[in-house]
C-alpha cells in the first residue's frame, strides 16, 4: 500500500487527509494519505524515503515550501519561478517538486466571478504560498501588487521574483480593492492588529486559511460590508491538481466535497 503525507510545522489544522482519503476511496486506489509534523532536521531524511520509496509522495505546507527545494532532483516551471513546492512526486527515478497553489489559488479567484483584472491588491505576509499568489495575480494581469509584512525585509526580499513589486510598511494602509490575508494569522483565532476601516466602499477580503472556516480578518470584512472569502476552495483545486500528478487520475469536486470538509 502507497503512503502520502503532508508535512508542515504547525500541521493539526490540516483537512488535507479528509480530502486526499475521501478520492482515494472514491477512485479505488490502495493507498492512505497523513499527516506529520517534522522539524527542519528531518527534513532531508523525510524527502530521501520519498527517494527510497518508502513514501510515495507528500504535499509541503508552512514552512517548508523552499526548505525541500534542495533536496529534489529538478522542479517544475512554475516551481522553479516561485522557488516554492506544496507537492513532491516521484518519477523516472526523479524526486520533482511542483506548485500546485498557483492552480488553486487562480481556480478560487475564477470561481468568486470577482473580476480582479486591473484591480490594486495587498498581500499581507510574506511567506510560504505568497510567491505563488504573486504568479498568479500576474496572469490575471492585476494593475499593482503590494506587499506588508511585518518583517519588512522579508516583503523586500520577494522583489527577486518581481521586482515591480511595492512594499508597504506593516501597519500603513493605502487604498486597494482586494487585500489578501497570507500570514497564519487566524489559524488560532489571532486577530490582525490593522484598522480596515478607513478603506473605502467595494472591496474583497480573501484569506488564505481555510481552518476555521471563518477568520476575525474575514469577520471583520463582513462587517465592513465587504465581500469575503476563505482559502478553502483554493485548498480543494490545489489539492486536485496534487491528485492528479500522483495518481493520474482526476477526481471529482462538487458539493460534498466542500460539505466534508465543513464538519470541522
Amino acid at each position: 500500500m502507497k503512503k502520502f503525507f503532508v508535512i508542515g510545522n504547525p500541521i493539526d489544522h490540516s483537512l488535507s487527509p479528509k480530502l486526499q482519503n475521501h478520492w482515494l476511496k472514491e477512485n479505488n486506489i490502495d493507498a492512505t494519505y497523513d499527516k506529520i509534523k517534522l522539524e527542519d532536521s528531518q527534513i532531508k531524511n523525510f524527502i530521501l524515503d520519498i527517494k527510497k520509496q518508502k513514501v510515495a509522495g507528500c504535499n509541503v505546507t508552512v514552512p517548508f515550501k523552499k526548505t525541500v527545494i534542495p533536496f529534489l532532483d529538478k522542479l517544475s516551471p512554475e516551481a522553479e519561478q516561485t522557488q516554492s513546492v506544496n507537492t513532491i512526486t516521484f518519477y523516472n527515478d526523479y524526486l520533482v517538486g511542483h506548485n500546485t497553489d498557483i492552480a488553486g489559488f487562480d481556480t478560487a479567484i475564477k470561481k468568486l466571478n470577482y473580476s480582479i483584472k486591473g484591480k490594486k491588491v495587498l498581500i499581507l505576509g510574506a511567506g510560504g504560498v505568497v510567491p505563488s499568489i504573486i504568479f498568479a495575480l500576474k496572469n490575471m494581469r492585476v494593475q499593482e501588487i503590494t506587499i506588508s509584512n511585518r518583517t519588512r525585509e522579508k516583503a523586500e526580499n520577494l522583489k527577486i521574483l518581481s521586482n515591480d513589486l511595492k512594499i508597504l510598511d506593516w501597519g500603513n494602509l493605502n487604498n486597494f480593492d482586494v487585500l489578501i490575508n497570507a500570514t497564519s494569522l487566524g489559524l488560532n483565532n489571532e486577530t490582525i492588529n490593522l484598522d480596515f476601516s478607513s478603506l473605502g466602499p467595494d472591496k474583497l477580503f480573501y484569506d488564505i486559511i481555510y481552518n476555521p472556516h471563518e477568520t476575525n480578518f474575514l469577520k471583520t470584512g463582513k462587517q465592513l460590508g465587504y465581500k469575503t472569502e476563505n482559502g478553502k476552495t483554493m485548498f480543494v483545486y490545489q489539492a486536485l491538481e496534487a491528485f492528479k500528478l500522483w495518481h493520474k487520475i482526476e477526481p471529482e469536486v462538487n458539493s460534498n466535497t466542500f460539505k466534508l470538509l465543513e464538519n470541522d
